[in-house]
């Protein structure tokens, strides 16, 4: 997956760079994908290359005022961030899926912005359960149903001072996308307002 496997590296990257000249013509300043399995070990070769060609992604896009975000999930949240300081440059940042840390069994979606939170430019909002199976994902849930704990991860990116957006992604299978979409809005509508009552009564 990604750029971590040498074999791909240079033709994905080369796809991602497409992907900026794309992202340049129609006025879109953030591109974001999955980087792959990214290794624990910053000593592990793969480690170093997968940097390297991240660091030619963001040198390129650098200068058109474009950002490259990390989509979470197939990572710790400390090999994400040791990762984005190995980059060095200033236009890398996270796309937060506040499911897939969970799916892939990763970390906890809330406390995983006390690792990256300061790098969080995006997000995806979906809910889910770690796995209880070795060789499966965790189970994807309606938003509100599962252990993202949505309410928490809105009070700790606004107090971490996100001012990106907050997107609904819907990838469960065989129900009506658009009455889940409208469900989960409603339920993220909920969380705002709760949180707007409360700091008004402090």
């Amino acid at each position: 997956l990604g750029l971590v496997p040498e074999a791909y590296r240079m033709i994905r990257l080369k796809e991602l760079c497409a992907a900026s000249d794309f992202a340049l013509k129609i006025h879109v300043d953030k591109i974001a994908t999955h980087v792959g399995f990214l290794p624990e070990n910053p000593d592990d070769p793969l480690f170093a290359g997968t940097v390297g060609a991240l660091r030619n992604l963001c040198k390129y896009m650098e200068p058109r005022g474009q950002y490259f975000l990390f989509e979470t999930g197939q990572e710790t949240p400390v090999t994400m961030l040791r990762t984005i300081q190995a980059i060095g440059t200033q236009n890398v940042g996270i796309n937060y899926d506040t499911a897939n840390l969970l799916l892939y069994g990763k970390a906890n979606a809330v406390d995983a912005l006390e690792v990256f939170g300061q790098y969080v430019m995006d997000t995806h909002l979906k809910d889910g359960f770690y796995p209880t199976d070795g060789m499966k994902l965790g189970r994807q849930v309606q938003v509100g149903q599962g252990k993202a704990n949505l309410p928490a991860i809105v009070d700790k990116l606004e107090e971490l001072g996100y001012t990106g957006p907050y997107t609904i992604e819907c990838e469960l299978k065989g129900d009506d996308k658009i009455a889940l979409i409208k469900e989960a809005r409603e339920f993220m509508l909920d969380i705002f307002a709760k949180r707007e009552a409360k700091m008004a009564e402090q």
